[in-house]
């Protein structure tokens, strides 16, 4: 593998490394916040009481912990995404990316894309219905931004269809030769 492919497989490990360990710390900084919210309720009521929303925060503070507990799957979809990834890496990096592992990591990595389509809709929904309300949390559904996740969902899908059926191939024509 010439050089400056080794040195950029070099940088997407450390990168993906790090991105990984950042969303741990989200995740752990979300966990830790849920079960907080409940003692300080009274505290978050009064703090959105004196805001300009138009919402009452008895609606407003359940519906920031069911934010909570959406970002949370996507933090775990988000971890179990990079994770596979690093381990793809791995495989380029060593020379054998065309292995039957890195098909059901497509695979894997194409189910948490199609997760967290689905908890960006969910935020979406909740942030309209929120809005319906009389609330001006803003959420933006852009229409190409949404195809473009659904588009990458079922690319992932095909591509990992195809690792499966190159690495049969490939292990057929090595019982060949």
């Amino acid at each position: 593998m010439p050089d400056n492919y080794a040195t950029v497989l070099g940088a997407s490990q450390t990168l993906l490394r790090i991105v990984r360990l950042l969303n741990l710390g989200l995740g752990l900084a979300l966990a830790v916040g849920l079960p907080v919210s409940f003692f300080i309720e009274p505290v978050l009521r009064d703090f959105f009481s004196n805001q300009a929303a138009r919402v009452d925060p008895g609606w407003l503070v359940p519906f920031l912990r069911l934010c909570v507990v959406l970002a949370l799957g996507m933090v775990a979809a988000y971890h179990v995404l990079l994770s596979r990834l690093l381990a793809m890496v791995e495989t380029v990096q060593d020379g054998n990316p065309f292995v039957p592992g890195n098909a059901a990591r497509l695979k894997a990595i194409a189910w948490c894309m199609l997760a967290m389509q689905l908890l960006y809709l969910s935020f979406g929904v909740m942030a309209a219905a929120m809005g319906a309300a009389g609330s001006n949390i803003g959420w933006d559904l852009s229409l190409i931004g949404s195809l473009t996740g659904w588009a990458a969902v079922l690319l992932l899908f095909v591509l990992a269809r195809v690792f499966e059926e190159g690495t049969r191939i490939r292990s057929d024509l090595e019982g060949i030769v």
